[in-house]
Order: structure tokens, then C-alpha cells, then sequence
């Protein structure tokens, strides 16, 4: 099949960015009002848009996913090979990781000019095929495309963040972003709260800590050279003390820590990311809605920082669900949200795995 011209310049941009090398092609635009629309989902835009797909978040930066393309539709698989036996016992990071590439996808096939149809654990017989995403003729919005941006732009910001306070109106359109994707967005905006949930991470951080297999796991994961496709970079991980919410400590720790000024304080916003079950799909659901959120607070400029420690220690967990949600929900992934100081040097972009090494061929 001939490929289509479906992406506009902007989007165009991206996908060079992320896959020309990989992929092997370069994709024509003739502008947002001229798109045409995609009658099928041929390879040169499957390959497109899973080179987004891929840059989403995912914990240790492990990209736990395969693709799959068929002639419509792409279908997600988790990789058990890459899962984190000690860190993730329970898979729960996995599969949330899972569902933000899931959320990922769905954004660059809309920038792509293709609606989705998404079937959640299509196969019950066998769990590791995640989603199937069925695509359809359709145009991108201003907003599809801004987003697609989005994706380029995120980061993983665990410096402190400045004291501005973040407008209102952006929390509250954060929180609808989570909605949309079926989970719950709770700003942890009482003192007493924010207090109790940060002696969590402490807690949490130290019991890891000290267990072996776990903390040699984060250290093989984290550390690496700029270059590396996996993993956490000691590039993208602060150097100094924490601001008022800890983060996780990994290796390396080569990143100079934001500069406050003499009375200004950290001003992180803390919020959690909660489904009404906890069961594949709901974790699944939380990726997605992960993702949503942090791609929208990347278009207002926001720093963002997911932090999903607490949630891999049972007992921190528990207690964060009694704290935060009162119990009536189940706690996925806190976050961190809020302004990098002016003065602060852009988050180096972190890896990727080659495209080719994410997508399963045909048989």
C-alpha cells in the first residue's frame, strides 16, 4: 500500500525527529486545512506513530511494549522480558507504563488523521496482548496536534520545581483529562495530607533500600550514559538534596538541581492518580490517564514528575489509599506538577530503543 499523506507539517516534524532513521521515510504534509484523510492504516504510518508511541513514560525507562501491525489495526503486548521482577513484582508498573504508550498511540493516530477503536485484553487467554486498536478514517484537531508535540516535548523533571503556583484552571482541566480516560485525579492540595504522603515516599524509599535484589535491580537500571536507548541516565537524575517531596534515589545523579531563589521554596503540587478497581484493565486505564494528563501539562509548560514508589510497597500503599482516597479508591501513581525555574537547563531527552526492536513481524 502507497503511503498517504496524513500528517501535517507539525506533525511531520515529530515523526522525523523520532523515525525517519528508524523507519526509513519521510512523510508529506500540505497543511492542517489540506490533511487527507486515511482510508487505511498503511505500514509507513504504523511504524510513524509508533515512533511516538514509544516515547512514553514507562517505569526505569524500561519501555516494557511490543507493537504489532496488521493491515487496520496495532496491537500492544506487554514485554514480560523487560519487566522488573524485584521493583514489580505485581506488574502493576508494567502494565501502567503499557498504558501510557496505549494513550500515546491513540494521540498520534488522531494526529495522524485515524480515529481508534481500542479493545482492552482482547485475548483473555492470553493476558501479554494488551490492547488491540482498531483505526478509522478521521482529521486531526488543533489540539490533536499539540499534543502530538506534546509527546517530543515531556520530560521526566525530578528537580525541584519553582514556588509559582499553578493556576486553577490548569489542575481542574487535568483532572477532567483523567476523567476522560475513566480514573481519578485527586489534588492532595491539605498540608496534613501532603505531609503524611511524603513520610510515605521516605518510607517507602527506605525499605526499598534495603532490600538487595530490588536495589541491585534499580541500579543496573539507572546511571547510564546519555546515549543509552533504556534505562535512566545519570544525566536525568538530580545531584543534592530533594526539594519537599522526595524522589527516588538512583544511580549516577549528574543533574544539576534547579536554583531557588533566597526566599522561594519548592513548590511542587502533589496529585494522585486513582481507578474505582484495581484489576488489568483499570491499571491499564491509570497508564492511560497518565498519560493524558502528562501530555496536557506539557502543552501549559508544566514540569512533571510521576512517582509510583510508594505504590510498589504494600504496606506504603495501603496506607497512601487510607490517606489520600479515604479507601474508596485504588492508588496507581502519584504525581508531581509544577514550574521549572526560568534559570534551568532543559531535561536532556532520554533514550529509546530502535523502532525495529519494538514491532513484532507478521508471520
Amino acid at each position: 500500500m502507497q503511503a498517504r499523506d496524513v500528517m501535517t507539517p507539525e506533525v511531520l516534524t515529530v515523526a522525523a525527529e523520532t523515525s525517519a532513521t528508524d523507519a526509513g521515510v519521510v512523510m508529506a504534509g500540505r497543511g492542517f486545512g489540506n490533511v487527507d484523510v486515511a482510508e487505511d492504516l498503511d505500514r509507513t504510518t504504523a511504524r510513524a506513530v509508533i515512533a511516538l508511541a514509544n516515547r512514553a513514560p514507562s517505569v526505569h525507562n524500561t519501555q516494557p511494549w511490543r507493537w504489532r501491525i496488521e493491515p487496520s489495526s496495532i496491537h500492544l503486548y506487554a514485554d514480560l522480558e523487560r519487566a522488573l521482577p524485584a521493583t514489580d513484582p505485581g506488574g502493576r508498573d508494567l502494565r501502567l507504563s503499557c498504558g501510557a504508550a496505549l494513550h500515546h498511540l491513540r494521540m498520534a493516530l488522531l494526529a495522524a488523521g485515524l480515529r481508534s477503536t481500542v479493545h482492552r485484553l482482547p485475548e483473555p487467554a492470553r493476558p501479554e496482548h494488551l490492547a488491540a486498536v482498531e483505526t478509522h478514517p478521521g482529521r486531526p484537531t488543533p489540539e490533536d496536534l499539540a499534543l502530538a508535540r506534546a509527546m517530543e516535548n515531556r520530560r521526566t523533571d525530578r528537580r525541584m520545581f519553582s514556588s509559582w503556583p499553578v493556576p486553577p484552571e490548569m489542575l481542574a482541566d487535568l483532572v477532567r483529562r483523567a476523567a476522560e480516560q475513566g480514573a481519578l485525579l485527586t489534588v492532595l492540595d491539605r498540608e496534613s495530607v501532603r505531609y503524611a504522603v511524603t513520610r510515605l515516599i521516605e518510607h517507602a524509599d527506605v525499605e526499598q533500600a534495603l532490600t538487595p535484589d530490588l536495589a541491585q535491580e534499580t541500579a543496573e537500571w539507572t546511571g547510564r550514559s546519555r546515549g543509552a536507548h533504556e534505562g535512566v541516565p545519570a544525566a536525568n537524575v538530580p545531584a543534592g538534596p530533594a526539594g519537599t517531596v522526595p524522589v527516588r534515589r538512583f544511580g549516577g545523579g549528574e543533574q544539576e538541581q534547579s536554583l531557588l531563589g533566597r526566599y522561594e521554596s519548592d513548590g511542587t503540587v502533589l496529585a494522585l492518580l486513582s481507578t474505582t478497581g484495581d484489576g488489568v484493565i483499570d491499571q491499564l486505564r491509570a497508564g492511560e490517564a497518565l498519560s493524558a494528563v502528562l501530555l496536557r501539562a506539557t502543552h501549559f509548560g508544566l514540569a512533571t514528575d510521576p512517582i509510583s514508589q510508594p505504590l510498589e510497597v504494600p504496606a506504603t500503599r495501603s496506607q497512601l489509599q487510607a490517606t489520600a482516597v479515604g479507601g474508596s479508591a485504588a492508588p496507581q501513581v502519584l504525581l508531581r506538577l509544577g514550574w521549572a525555574p526560568m534559570s534551568t537547563v532543559p531535561v536532556p531527552r532520554t533514550g529509546r530503543r530502535p523502532l525495529a526492536d519494538t514491532i513484532d513481524p507478521l508471520h
